[in-house]
């Protein structure tokens, strides 16, 4: 046999027939294209200014930049992990990546140390929206702003580009996403530590720890492990009403252990327990003494003043001026102003001091009394009208009021009230001068004789009289008999019911009826017109004949005619 016809046998025992090479063919393209979206090692053919040639096995080789070979000394015969992005493109070449292989590597250390619950390395390195940027050795993580500390923190400077542990607690892999947590370290830190603590603790400990909460009822302090709870009332023997308002949240204290209930674990601590009671300790206050004090705090109902060594006090609304009722102690004070005050009262049981503002100026009231007395009369300057009275200025601050019924004699005070003005200067006499009760009574009708008593002694009970009609009501009609004032009931109209209707009569309609009461201290009459037609018919009777018969007044007078 020829070498020719060997090699002829040779080749057909391997290429019998051209589908068995499409065959052939076919498989190594098949193996070829699984490797496509994949990491495999391959090994540096060639390394250039641009590129490093990586052959991976396959028909063609990769050209993969030098800049993904960042941080790496890379030369011929390494062996290295590509990721495959392409067997082959348009023009037959691979496509491939040293980047993303690194990445796959990455993510697989990733998930691996997540299962294990492993801690990482890394560094803060800008703050973004709603969280923080961190740096875990060149692939960078999101951190939220909640997962910062166990705190809230404000500061962020001493965090920034400092080495820090890091726990992954969510990992997006298909958009190469991962969040860390700095939190999750210190919360495991602080697990291990509140047994500690919470096994050592005991009442009257004195601890230092930071301000993690405030609210209105208190904080609630960081004890490096443990949180307790500062009351409000705890936090100083002073009054506190806005722990905002002196606290920040991380700032440290220094705070006692006041209760410690170790079923619960719950902690309550005190700052002012650090410091001696002052209400037991060197009290040094006495009432009726003046002493200088601070303004802490305005509300509606007073002023609290700081009168040192921990002591405060209050300043009631009613004890800040002689003649300003009910003003707004902000109108009169401001907070953090030095006042004199007077110690009014102490109780020792519940803590309190009632303070005066008003007891350390002079009593402008007392001044007025020494100075005037009932019967004066004064001049002065309407300040204010109301329906029971007009308020005439005394100076001072100080007003005397004259009350409606003291405005006349003759006129009713709702008409009376009406003929004054505010701004008007008006006279009147002083009629009572009370200090206690801060109050001076005035009366403008006594400047002038009571015509309306004497008018009404000069009437009697059962005299008839001509009165002007002034006012008619439902249940009567108001008139006027020589400067006094009367009323007819409806009733008393007329004999006959049908003309008991006050609707009859007119304003200035004259009306003869007869007295049948008087009241002096009210100055007012009664009078009916009734009584009046009785006793005429009675008159008439008697001078024309008796109605016994049955005759009629009218028959009578009739009879005459």
């Amino acid at each position: 046999m020829t070498k020719k016809n060997v090699a002829t046998m040779a080749i057909d025992s391997n290429f019998t027939t051209g589908e068995n090479f499409a065959e052939l063919f076919a498989e190594s393209e098949s193996k070829n294209k699984k490797l496509e979206g994949y990491s495999t090692k391959g090994t540096v053919v060639a390394v250039s200014d641009e590129y490093v040639v990586v052959n991976v096995g396959l028909k063609s080789e990769a050209h993969i930049p030098l800049k993904e070979f960042r941080n790496e000394e890379v030369k011929v015969g390494d062996i290295v992990d590509v990721y495959v992005e392409r067997y082959e493109n348009a023009e037959g070449l691979m496509l491939a990546s040293r980047e993303r292989a690194r990445k796959e590597e990455f993510w697989r250390e990733m998930e691996s140390q997540i299962a294990d619950n492993k801690i990482l390395k890394g560094e803060i390195v800008e703050r973004v929206r709603g969280g923080f940027t961190v740096d875990l050795n060149g692939l960078m993580a999101f951190m939220p702003s909640s997962q910062l500390d166990v705190v809230p923190v404000k500061d962020i400077t001493p965090y920034l580009n400092k080495p820090m542990d890091f726990k992954v607690i969510k990992v997006d892999k298909l958009r190469s996403n991962l969040i860390v947590s700095h939190r999750a370290i210190m919360e495991g830190d602080r697990e291990s530590k509140r047994a500690e603590i919470l096994s050592k603790i005991k009442v009257g400990d004195v601890m230092e720890g930071a301000i993690k909460n405030i609210t209105d009822y208190g904080m609630f302090i960081d004890l490096g492990g443990i949180d307790g709870l500062l009351h409000i009332t705890d936090i100083s023997w002073k009054r506190v009403s806005n722990p905002a308002e002196i606290f920040t949240i991380g700032q440290k204290l220094k705070v006692k252990v006041i209760h410690f209930d170790i079923e619960t674990g719950r902690i309550s601590l005190g700052m002012k327990q650090l410091e001696n009671d002052p209400w037991t300790s060197g009290f040094g206050f006495e009432i009726g003494k003046t002493y200088t004090g601070k303004v802490t705090n305005l509300t509606d109902y007073g002023a609290f003043v700081d009168l040192g060594n921990g002591v405060e006090g209050l300043i009631h609304v009613s004890e800040l001026s002689w003649t300003k009722r009910n003003v707004a102690p902000n109108k009169i004070l401001s907070n953090g102003e030095e006042v004199k005050v007077m110690v009014l009262e102490i109780d020792m049981d519940k803590r309190r001091i009632s303070l005066g503002l008003k007891q350390t100026k002079q009593n402008p009231w007392a001044e007025f009394a020494s100075s005037h007395e009932a019967g004066d009369i004064i001049e002065g300057e309407v300040k204010n009208i109301t329906e029971f009275g007009v308020f005439i200025s005394l100076g001072h601050d100080m007003d005397g009021m004259v009350h409606v019924s003291d405005l006349s004699w003759d006129k009713t005070p709702d008409v009376a009230v009406k003929s004054f003005a505010k701004g008007q200067v008006v006279k009147a006499k002083i009629l009572e001068i009370d200090t206690d009760k801060e109050r001076i009574s005035l009366g403008i009708k006594q400047l002038e004789k009571d015509v309306v008593a004497e008018s009404i002694g000069n009437v009697k009970k059962g005299q008839v009289v001509t009165a002007h009609v002034i006012d008619t009501r439902d249940d009567g009609v108001v008139v006027e008999v020589d400067g006094i004032q009367g009323f007819i009931k409806a009733s008393e109209l007329s004999r006959n019911r049908s003309e008991q209707k006050p609707e009859r009569f007119a304003v200035g309609e004259k009306i003869d009826a007869k007295i049948v009461g008087i009241d002096t201290a009210g100055k007012m009459l009664s009078l009916s017109v009734k009584a009046y037609e009785i006793d005429e018919e009675k008159k008439l009777a008697k001078e024309y004949g008796s109605s016994d018969s049955g005759a009629s007044l009218a028959d009578i007078l009739g009879a005459k005619r």
